[in-house]
């Protein structure tokens, strides 16, 4: 079946670039309200009615198993597994997309926001539609101090200090009477860490030429 909820609000959460909804059910076995919240997709609104069950109708903001969507549907919050709540295409404005069924039904298949294909089991519960808040890197960030406040409230991950502009003592890349590497940059898996900076075990280095090969 289904079960029926009201989004009361929808609300930022600080660090986060997409809004979360606040969606309210009814208790199914006790007199009480249940509140749920999770990131809330393109064009979901206050007072609207969501639908969560493998019953419910294929409509944006709508809750169902991915088994039970047709192909090409977009959808966003994916599970990986089957009732862990949602893993995959949680950021703004990102979305995954139904591509195929297995023939007995088990699994599906569904594009990723890389573009990669992933199988997953078809119990997995999705939302119909985009995470909102999409097209938040267009505007581009202008002053330092924008970046300064962006990260604050995400983790200490800013400003980052090359390695070639620091002393021998502190990084691989460090030191020299000019700003520079010295050696190749591609590291082997195995380093230990403190030697394992640069580009860790590549396959492949330099600019990508050329079309994408289908």
């Amino acid at each position: 079946g289904y079960i029926k909820g009201l989004v009361k609000q929808i609300i930022h959460d600080p660090g986060r670039g997409a809004p979360m909804c606040e969606v309210v059910f009814r208790d199914p076995y006790r007199y009480k309200l249940k509140k749920e919240r999770w990131i809330a997709v393109e064009g979901l609104h206050t007072g609207q009615f969501v639908y969560c069950g493998a019953k419910a109708q294929l409509s944006i903001g709508n809750v169902l198993p991915i088994g039970k969507m047709p192909e090409g549907t977009t959808i966003s919050m994916c599970e990986e597994k089957a009732s862990d709540r949602g893993r995959l295409a949680r950021a703004s404005g990102c979305n995954c997309m139904v591509v195929g069924h297995s023939d007995d039904g088990r699994k599906t298949r569904i594009r990723m926001p890389s573009g990669s294909r992933k199988t997953v089991p078809s119990t997995c519960r999705a939302i119909v539609g985009i995470a909102a808040g999409g097209g938040r890197l267009d505007k581009p960030v202008l002053k330092a101090g924008a970046n300064y406040h962006k990260y604050k409230v995400k983790r200490n991950c800013w400003p980052k200090v090359r390695g070639s502009a620091m002393n021998p003592v502190e990084h691989p890349h460090g030191g020299g009477n000019h700003q520079h590497v010295g050696h190749p940059t591609t590291i082997c898996r195995a380093a230990v860490p403190g030697q394992k900076v640069g580009l860790i075990a590549a396959r492949r280095t330099g600019i990508l030429r050329g079309g994408k090969k289908k």
